[in-house]
């Protein structure tokens, strides 16, 4: 059953947002009392906890599949972060705005326990990409997680880019792209221009 009142209230959290979403309307759906829903959480927040944890171990497992599927770090990078973007883009940006004004002590502690795995993945394929001569030698791969997670974030965090209408692609175009090619040697424009 706990299971199950995750499960539901993740997808009512996301496509509703979690402000307007109170105890009752998640279980609503799942015709349970609130008795058994407060026998498995203590509050609101305890399941928006538990729910948030669910669905950033999700994303992390879909986008940690992505590194094994090619041998070539910079494609890999590029992949990664459009999978992200595509994946965070079917999410109610209202639930991000929620989450990160109401509930920011939730996002932090979870996105603490998920960003250290991604920071070392990301500087790994940043060190690869500059020893095979698609980024040039004087850029820091710690630097490279931190700086397009930034990017990431002011995409898919916030509304500034929501009133651009763009696609996913055009939003990848002009933010993380244009700092990747940035960092990018000729070879590595070259292969850049094949992958984009």
């Amino acid at each position: 059953m706990k299971e199950q009142i995750i499960n539901s209230s993740l997808q009512q959290f996301l496509q509703q947002g979690i402000r307007k979403t109170t105890v009752q309307k998640l279980i609503t759906p799942l015709g349970i009392s609130t008795k058994t829903f407060y026998k498995y959480f203590a509050d609101k927040e305890d399941i928006l906890t538990h729910c948030v944890l669910r669905h950033y171990a999700e994303l992390s497992k879909r986008l940690s599949s992505l590194e094994g599927e090619t041998r070539d770090p910079l494609l890999a990078m590029v992949e990664l972060w459009r999978q992200a973007i595509v994946l965070d883009f079917g999410v109610n940006h209202i639930f991000y705005y929620d989450l990160n004004y109401y509930y920011p002590k939730i996002q932090d502690s979870v996105l603490r326990k998920f960003s250290s795995k991604y920071i070392g993945l990301l500087s790994r394929l940043t060190a690869s990409c500059i020893r095979m001569g698609y980024f040039r030698k004087e850029i820091i791969p710690a630097l490279v997680p931190k700086i397009i997670s930034i990017l990431y974030s002011s995409i898919t965090r916030t509304g500034e880019f929501k009133s651009f209408r763009l696609s996913t692609d055009q939003l990848m175009q002009n933010t993380i792209d244009p700092y990747i090619r940035g960092i990018c040697t000729g070879k590595g424009l070259k292969t850049l221009s094949k992958i984009i």
